[in-house]
């Protein structure tokens, strides 16, 4: 995060309103489904049917392509070993801009033995779209991803029939797939569900409606995803504010200047408003809100900002400005799903370190409750441990409290990673669930 700057020559409301209307208008998006389902070429043909492809970047690709048509895919499949086994194995980022909408888009893996990363990328996705084969239907992979999905609580969920164009764009074929998969995501609780038939490799209904099935009364694919609202989505209610970094830049200009900046998770800070400060439980007010370019009279998710107080409080990195009322659970034991991403396995009373928020702790694994089956959704209550790409229950004990909130409840502070202190490298991520 970029520091805040102390400025004060910009209109509060000017600059919130720009901010607001920029923060609107980004779509954060991951992309899943089976091996060879067409994530990496849909993504291709949306950076190229939206202008986002430049000439010199079109013409690499097309000489790299070896068959008939220009592969797209390899607009994302970028690492060699991706393009030598024709899978993607890392989580490839683009970004690409429509007069509506921003777009930030995670190409996730298809491969069973990459779940991890599909994890990574959708943690922090408004929307998901799975891909599924018109001519296979809904696979196992498809239904891990959209459980992971929707696990994660990722709020919108388009499934894309993609190669309809290989089933004569059957309208038979895509209902199949339609209706068996409302089936399977009704049991997930899915709140927002559409499904598109496309064709990835043609760019039919992908940016532009297609006459190739005029049975489909739906919008295009970039359509939907220039209109779906997220704004919604946000908690704007319970404010969380976990403090990065404290600012005192003890110069002429501002003597006694001091703030503490961070990244708005939850809820909206304005000026004059009561705050808690955890873990000390002390109470102020705010006494104003400082943007990059200057103050401004209200903050919110998930805006970077440096917050002053009207009291002299003792706050430091990781603590917590919170609500007088609606004030997170203050514990040391975490109760939570677990996506384990390191060869060795979990096991209980393994010590690792927690990096919640913008604070780190030690912790013990206490116990490894049970490992979830994504494909059937069972629970294995004896497994005692979790190996890579697993994901289960599993409790732990912190050496110092956490200031947190149900993952249902609160998507910022409801998450934690946790980290290989001998090797500092991200072993797990973890989602808390109630006690």
């Amino acid at each position: 995060m970029a520091e805040p700057v102390v400025d004060v020559h910009s209109a509060a409301a000017e600059q919130a309103a720009e901010i607001a209307t920029a923060r609107r208008d980004i779509l954060r998006i991951a992309t899943a489904g089976s091996v060879d389902d067409g994530k990496s070429t849909l993504i291709g043909r949306l950076l190229f049917d939206s202008k986002a492809v430049f000439e010199d970047q079109y013409a690499a690709i097309e000489r790299a392509s070896r068959g008939d048509y220009v592969d797209l895919a390899l607009l994302t499949d970028g690492l060699r070993a991706e393009r030598e086994q024709g899978i993607t194995i890392d989580v490839a980022y683009r970004y690409f801009s429509t007069p509506r909408r921003t777009f930030i888009l995670a190409d996730t893996p298809g491969h069973v033995q990459y779940t991890r990363n599909m994890v990574t990328g959708a943690s922090t996705a408004d929307l998901a779209i799975v891909l599924v084969d018109a001519r296979k239907g809904i696979l196992e992979q498809s239904r891990r991803h959209a459980y992971l999905a929707a696990l994660l609580r990722v709020p919108h969920l388009v499934v894309a029939v993609n190669k309809m164009d290989l089933v004569d764009w059957s309208e038979e074929a895509f209902a199949a797939v339609r209706d068996e998969f409302r089936a399977f995501a009704a049991k997930l609780e899915v709140p927002d569900l559409t499904v598109v038939p496309i064709s990835a490799l043609r760019g039919d209904n992908v940016v532009t409606r297609s006459d190739a099935a005029p049975w489909y009364d739906g919008p295009a694919l970039l359509e939907h995803l220039e209109s779906v609202e997220v704004a919604g989505d946000r908690n704007l209610t319970d404010v969380r504010f976990p403090v990065q970094y404290v600012i005192r830049p003890q110069s002429d200009a501002f003597h006694d200047y001091r703030g503490y900046a961070g990244t708005v998770a939850s809820g909206v800070l304005r000026s004059g408003d009561p705050v808690q400060v955890l873990p000390s439980g002390r109470t102020t007010t705010i006494a104003g809100i400082d943007g990059p370019r200057g103050p401004v009279e209200e903050a919110f998710a998930p805006m970077a900002v440096t917050v002053r107080l009207a009291d002299d409080l003792d706050v430091s990195r990781g603590d917590l400005l919170c609500g007088p009322e609606g004030a997170p659970e203050v514990t040391q034991d975490l109760d939570a799903l677990v996506c384990w991403m390191a060869d060795e396995p979990l096991r209980p009373r393994q010590r690792l370190a927690v990096k919640h928020t913008t604070r780190s702790v030690r912790a013990v694994v206490r116990e490894v409750v049970h490992r979830l089956d994504v494909n059937t959704l069972d629970r294995e209550q004896e497994a005692g441990e979790l190996g890579l790409n697993d994901i289960g229950r599993v409790r732990l004990r912190t050496t110092q409290p956490l200031f947190v909130d149900d993952y249902t409840h609160n998507r910022a502070t409801g998450r934690f990673i946790l980290v290989d202190e001998a090797t500092n490298a991200t072993v797990g991520a973890g989602m808390l669930v109630p006690h």
